[in-house]
């Protein structure tokens, strides 16, 4: 599989998690992705590529946090731009969610048309 495919929703995943969590900062960001999302297709990279990207945007912004306990952190939130992409991301994903349910209840009918093909030959 192509990478570029795999990170195709990478924005949806961040801003999604930055709706529910409220602000976060990148390392957080991509743990909480590779914890709670059942296959996780992204990398350091991508999530700080995908954060610049948004910013750019200004469908997050960030802050700079400084602790003496801790290096200095940059803190990222959904603006309301973010919120209506995040929205966009959901009508978008329910489409290809309807396509791939087409897909996979097509290609189980030909595989078990396949298999019962084969049972009778052996017969």
């Amino acid at each position: 599989m192509y990478r570029s495919k795999q990170s195709r929703h990478n924005n949806a995943f961040i801003l999604l998690f930055l709706e529910e969590s409220s602000s976060a900062y990148g390392a957080q960001i991509l743990s909480s992705l590779q914890t709670e999302m059942p296959y996780c297709l992204t990398d350091s990279p991508s999530v700080y590529r995908a954060l610049q990207e948004m910013e750019a945007k200004q469908w997050v912004k960030s802050t700079w946090q400084t602790s003496d306990k801790s290096p200095p952190r940059k803190w990222y939130t959904i603006t309301t731009l973010g919120s209506t992409a995040l929205h966009d991301y959901a009508k978008d994903i329910v489409q290809r969610h309807a396509n791939f349910e087409f897909f996979l209840t097509h290609y189980a009918l030909i595989n078990n048309d396949k298999t019962e093909r084969s049972s009778q030959n052996e017969t």
